[in-house]
């Protein structure tokens, strides 16, 4: 069987805090391949963010990995060396930040800051590298490119920072992109501006893409494969339109049920999903989504659901459905369903 471009295995990542310890992400398994379009999705503080930060090596203090294996070409990015994990970053594996404002230096002009991965990975000089800038800049469509290169990114609309975030991003051709929230705090139409520029950079140069967001229905059009998280663990994950279609965790059904659909009934009404996230130094036993799950058995409070297939092509950690139930044919507890089995 040929080994994935990049495999994560039993990744766990912790912070040691004044109120406990935080798992951050607690033992996450996914892999992406050449060419394909990869979604996490999940609430704020679900362990999205918590586990690209981690593969790149880049965590906050007091952030430790403890366990588990970023398996990229043949070699193991956890026990890499600071110096070979730099050769790594932003050349082979490269990322997209959630706010270019702040991922950008507002006392370095664009142009500079862009080539400057080619000249700390590729040795390029200032002149060459400001050319390379120029050609990035058209490929991302930012107007007037030879006059924007000497811009200050105070001098750029939110829409341009990201778009020169994402030429940043590609300037060493990388094989790996990661996408963390590409698209925040843009208007909808230089969202999809942002969004089908990923997907001709996708198409263009074969990049491996992984797509952060907690937009389900950028999901539904970017992305072949969907990883659902929820309290630092993979809850459900398989092919987009398996998972949309029929969702085998509660957690990714509540999602869909939150959403507006245009083919819902006109008197459909949104159901909200009940509760609040957990607080992550002290977890409820059994699974982490119980006290809010509208399927919930006695099995949920009491143990561990582990990630394991439920039909042909999803995995998800769930009692209920890995029981044989569907949930789109059951019926939520607070109307009197399946709770307390």
């Amino acid at each position: 069987m040929p080994e994935h471009l990049l495999e994560v295995r039993g990744l766990k990542t912790q912070f040691p805090t004044k109120e406990g310890l935080v798992k951050a992400v607690d033992g996450v398994d996914f892999h992406i391949d050449p060419g394909e379009t990869l979604g996490i999705v999940g609430e704020s503080g679900s362990g999205k963010s918590m586990t690209v930060l981690s593969i790149m090596r880049l965590l906050p203090r007091p952030g430790r990995i403890v366990a588990g294996e970023v398996m990229y070409k043949g070699r193991d990015l956890v026990k890499a060396s600071e110096a070979e994990i730099q050769e790594v970053r932003g050349e082979e594996i490269a990322m997209i930040f959630q706010d270019p404002m702040t991922s950008l230096n507002p006392v370095y002009r664009t142009g500079w800051q862009v080539g400057e991965p080619l000249r700390l990975h590729k040795g390029l000089g200032l002149a060459e590298s400001l050319r390379e800038a120029v050609s990035m800049f058209t490929k991302v469509g930012i107007p007037e490119p030879n006059k924007r290169v000497q811009n200050y990114p105070h001098e750029f609309s939110g829409g341009m920072r990201q778009r020169a975030m994402i030429a940043m991003g590609l300037t060493t051709a990388p094989s790996v992109l990661i996408a963390d929230e590409p698209t925040t705090a843009l208007d909808v139409t230089i969202q999809a501006q942002i969004l089908e520029l990923l997907k001709q950079v996708n198409r263009e140069f074969g990049t491996a893409t992984v797509l952060i967001t907690h937009n389900l229905g950028v999901v539904a059009g970017m992305c072949e494969r969907v990883m659902v998280m929820y309290a630092g663990r993979v809850v459900e994950e398989g092919p987009t339109d398996d998972v949309f279609a029929s969702p085998k965790h509660p957690y990714t059904w509540s999602l869909l049920q939150s959403i507006p659909r245009l083919d819902a009934e006109a008197h459909e009404a949104l159901r909200p999903i009940e509760g609040m996230p957990p607080d992550m130094t002290n977890l409820p036993e059994g699974c982490a989504f119980h006290p809010r799950c509208p399927f919930r058995i006695e099995r949920c409070i009491q143990e561990t659901p582990v990630l394991a297939w439920v039909g042909d092509t999803q995995r998800a950690a769930c009692w209920v459905t890995q029981g044989g139930t569907d949930l789109g044919a059951a019926t939520p507890i607070q109307q009197g369903g399946v709770a307390g089995g």
